[in-house]
């Protein structure tokens, strides 16, 4: 049994992980990304066979996932780090990692909001499944670049903020 979403992602949330993700692999990578048209994401599994998660809490509650092509996480990590690395080293996890944790960050100060983000986690193999809030829609963005294709995939919304009064 699936449920439908009942609220809107908030226009302002995705523009600031669009701009982080080419902001962050512009700096970092040394590539300019491409991105492609925003569309709802139904699946839980995501677009690749890479994926870095973060959580963010706060604020803004869910969570990006970051999902890459094998080759294009072996890509980009050797870009970003200077060197070739297997997928099974833990350098290979760490890398993909920064990168997420940096593209959350970025994205986490535009929001202007008072939100954190987590420890971000990678999983690699095909056929993982990744959780997700059904009462707000998965904002997919597909992105290429020079080293390849990758996704971007948006599950957060903006929650009230309650504030007791202190006496």
């Amino acid at each position: 049994m699936t449920e439908q979403a009942t609220e809107k992602i908030d226009a302002s949330l995705v523009k600031a992980f669009v701009y982080s993700t080419k902001n962050v692999l512009n700096t970092m990578v040394g590539v300019d990304v491409e991105l492609g048209k925003p569309s709802l994401r139904h699946d839980p599994q995501p677009s690749y066979n890479v994926s870095g998660i973060v959580g963010f809490t706060g604020d803004v509650v869910g969570n990006v996932v970051i999902s890459f092509t094998g080759e294009t996480a072996g890509n980009i990590v050797e870009s970003f780090c200077g060197e070739k690395m297997s997928p099974q080293s833990e350098d290979f996890s760490d890398a993909i990692g920064e990168l997420c944790n940096m593209i959350a960050g970025n994205a986490k100060k535009e929001f202007g909001l008072n939100a954190g983000i987590g420890i971000p986690s990678v999983v690699i193999g095909a056929g993982h499944m990744i959780a997700r809030m059904s009462d707000v829609p998965c904002v997919l963005i597909p992105c290429k670049c020079d080293v390849g294709n990758f996704a971007v995939e948006i599950n957060i919304k903006q929650v009230a903020c309650l504030t007791a009064e202190v006496k």
